[in-house]
């Protein structure tokens, strides 16, 4: 028996249980507290109902936790120097058996994206979704010793949780790849491409934070990663630039809001989201060991959350 929960236990650490319950709560949080609202008026207009959502969310779970899965296998050398303590893969679990449940999990998530996309008469939410199935696995295999090149990818991947369901919602004109563009659809347009621009660009920041955090693993397996090409103090420069767009936009978000008369989320920017920042931005600025930038990734993993929690806000004001 205690054999089977360390197994199960094992397979959760490798698919990144918390990860992918981070994915679940946004994908839910956006529907039932923007793409709803939205629609409040002409509910019958609603393109993806309730069961084709639990069918998208399941989709994204499966196919990211694949993707997390072929990051670990091909990371194993990294991990052994980075992480021992969190070694799943050859340790708990073998590499052909990590192997199969990519295989596994990443065929599912298509198969699901298939029924949803014939469910919706939506290509692109297959083509997309395979899209994804291959960025994983190159990033993994490839791109994430690359310059750059691999933290877009998973920061784009972030970007496309949200902007997925901007698709979902997509009906499309015979014989094109136009959408029949409504009052209600540009309106979630708009919102998801803001969501998805703040997953962006926090996921961004989060993906070369751990590059730095991971350096010295990096670097032993001939990774090529912003730290180890730029070195620390470029690295810092480039992070440092991205935290002061955010805090750019926040201010623009501010006063759009006073426009509007959407006191609560002034506050919220006010009061949490901007303190919340300029933390992040000092404690990364002082840091300079391993276990301090571990400490900023875990902050910088809760901001997002907490912008996240700013639907609520967008809810209370339709």
């Amino acid at each position: 028996m205690s054999r089977f929960f360390l197994n199960i236990r094992s397979f959760t650490s490798l698919i990144r249980i918390q990860n992918l319950a981070f994915i679940v709560f946004t994908q839910y949080f956006f529907y039932f507290f923007v793409l709803i609202p939205i629609y409040k008026d002409n509910p019958g207009s609603i393109v993806l109902g309730l069961n084709g959502l639990h069918w998208l969310v399941l989709a994204s779970v499966l196919i990211a936790g694949g993707g997390y899965i072929i990051n670990d296998y091909f990371d194993l050398n990294i991990d052994r120097i980075n992480k021992p303590q969190k070694l799943v893969v050859d340790r708990f679990i073998s590499r052909r058996w990590a192997m199969f449940l990519h295989l596994i999990l990443s065929f599912a998530g298509i198969l699901i994206s298939a029924y949803i996309a014939y469910l919706l008469n939506n290509l692109l939410l297959l083509v997309f979704n395979m899209m994804s199935v291959f960025l994983l696995f190159v990033y993994s295999s490839t791109f994430k010793k690359k310059l750059l090149t691999g933290n877009v990818i998973i920061a784009a991947l972030s970007a496309w949780v949200i902007m997925v369901l901007f698709v979902a919602m997509c009906q499309w004109n015979p014989g094109t790849w136009v959408p029949e563009w409504t009052t209600q659809l540009h309106q979630v347009y708009k919102i998801a491409l803001v969501y998805s621009a703040f997953a962006f660009i926090v996921s961004l920041i989060r993906e070369v934070v751990k590059d730095m955090e991971d350096e010295e693993g990096d670097k032993k397996n001939g990774c090529k990663t912003m730290p180890i090409v730029w070195g620390i103090k470029s690295t810092k420069v480039f992070i440092g630039v991205w935290i002061l767009v955010l805090f750019g936009l926040l201010i623009v978000f501010i006063f759009n809001l006073i426009i509007a008369g959407w006191l609560l989320g002034v506050l919220y920017i006010i009061f949490v989201l901007l303190p919340f920042l300029f933390r992040i931005y000092m404690s990364f600025s002082k840091a300079l060991i391993k276990k301090e930038y571990s400490q900023i990734s875990r902050e910088v993993k809760i901001f997002m959350l907490s912008g996240i929690f700013s639907m609520l806000i967008y809810y209370f004001y339709q």
